[in-house]
């Protein structure tokens, strides 16, 4: 199967977009938003991120197999990494135990 031929115009384009979302990013951080400072940041670095992913990678035009093996490592990814935080954010331990276990020698 011969691959889908892409214009350089769209290569140029995405460029573009990439580069306005990256002035976004460095805009945003000049902007005080409150607690809506990290999901905002999150969402343009997930839209530069598929914008990637779908032309320079070239997951727009290939084939399902290679798109649902890459997707099940993002899973996997996901699965790792919502098991770490159900861990610490489950751990009730008091302020300062950590600092107070770094200050005092072993053994005492």
């Amino acid at each position: 199967m011969a691959e889908p031929l892409i214009a350089p115009r769209t290569y140029v384009q995405v460029f573009a977009g990439l580069i306005v979302l990256t002035g976004l990013t460095v805009l945003l951080a000049y902007i005080d938003l409150g607690l809506l400072h990290a999901p905002v940041g999150l969402t343009i670095a997930a839209a530069k991120g598929v914008l990637i992913l779908l032309f320079f990678m070239h997951w727009l035009h290939s084939y399902p197999m290679i798109r649902v093996i890459a997707l099940s490592g993002l899973v996997w990814l996901s699965i790792l990494i919502g098991m770490s935080l159900s861990d610490f954010l489950t751990r009730h331990l008091p302020l300062g135990t950590t600092e107070q276990a770094l200050e005092q020698p072993a053994g005492r």
